[in-house]
């Protein structure tokens, strides 16, 4: 395993994250044990869920994923050994079963973090994530900005300003940011460093090879600021491995299971995801591991955080970290990417 820094933190992550948000839907709590087990005994070290967790995000399944992991760590006394990191849930009208409707206020974010840490079975959470912003602004896959500030909600300042409390309290070691924008991650920055609250480490944003937008402006942001990119969706809900085309649905894969996650399955998306796969096996590579390994080598990167619901899966994509692609592989992706670039913001 490969390990990097969590910002300006001094905690140590492995570059593969196990990514938990099946746990409690497509996995039962046995499933999430044995899968937590592997990925441990894998030297995988960091584990990020969320408040939210399991997706979709039910009110009868709601906070299942973290009590399945605080199950798991109370079984076998790794708390120290594990690095966890969780989020707080941001508004949404499809959400109101949280809290009534989530919020990035002081007496909100309490309660959440107090809700997860119970579940968690924990005093503490080493990461603690925003995970989409108050404001209206671009994220899970919205185009076209448009500017709307008597919708901004909580101001930024607000936020993080309890979060740097919890830090003081220690009930968190550090704290980061999901869904972000640059001017966001940016004013959080700026924030930080006027009031001098924590600065955030980490950025938890999609990245794969149908979206590469976090290079545009949040790239140079993560090398100049050092705060890294945990990059979600690396499979793209795992059309990248190629088993859901021509019209393929797997027994039990999430596509098939719920079919409304249509973020990368459009149309026009097909035929660059076919390239993909082909390229990877034309050099006897695993498309998936392909896709991972190119996510993994990235410069700007702190975690990838993977997802898998089988033993299966998930030693295949711990095993990209030891997949080093090829130049002509490398070539062969970027003109890809620059033939179509970004098809599934």
């Amino acid at each position: 395993m490969q390990y990097s820094t969590l910002g300006d933190s001094g905690i140590r992550v492995s570059r593969i994250c196990l990514g938990t948000m099946t746990f409690g839907e497509q996995n039962t709590e046995a499933e999430s044990h044995a899968l937590m087990d592997l990925a441990f005994d894998h030297q995988v070290n960091f584990f990020d869920t969320a408040e939210m967790y399991p997706i979709p995000p039910w009110p009868e399944t709601q906070g299942r994923t973290e009590s399945h992991i605080g199950s798991w760590l109370a079984r076998n006394g790794r708390r120290d050994k594990i690095i966890l990191a969780t989020k707080v849930t941001g508004p949404g009208d499809w959400i109101t079963h949280i809290r009534g409707g989530p919020r990035l206020n002081e007496r909100q974010i309490r309660q959440a973090l107090e809700d997860s840490l119970r579940r968690l079975g924990t005093d503490y959470v080493d990461l603690y994530q925003v995970h989409w912003p108050e404001r209206r602004t671009n994220f899970f896959g919205r185009l076209g900005y448009t500017h709307q500030p008597g919708n901004d909600g909580i101001p930024l300042e607000e936020t993080l300003a309890v979060l740097g409390k919890l830090v003081e309290e220690g009930k968190v070691r550090c704290i980061g940011v999901s869904n972000e924008t640059p001017w966001g991650v940016m004013k959080y920055l700026q924030l930080a460093e006027k009031h001098g609250w924590p600065r955030i480490v980490s950025i938890q944003n999609p990245y794969n090879l149908l979206n590469r937008t976090f290079e545009i402006g949040l790239a140079e942001i993560a090398h100049r600021e050092n705060v890294g990119l945990l990059a979600y969706s690396p499979l793209a809900f795992g059309v990248l491995s190629g088993k859901y085309l021509d019209g393929a649905r797997p027994a039990g894969a999430r596509l098939t299971l719920f079919p409304h996650y249509a973020r990368y399955s459009a149309p026009h998306v097909e035929p660059v995801v076919r390239r993909y796969v082909e390229l990877a096996r034309h050099h006897g590579l695993s498309p998936a591991q392909m896709a991972l390994a190119y996510v993994n080598s990235r410069p700007f990167l702190t975690a990838n955080i993977i997802g898998a619901t089988t033993p299966e899966q998930l030693l295949e994509d711990i095993a990209s970290i030891d997949v080093k692609l090829p130049e002509t592989v490398l070539t062969a992706i970027e003109e890809t990417h620059l033939s179509c670039p970004n098809v599934a913001p």
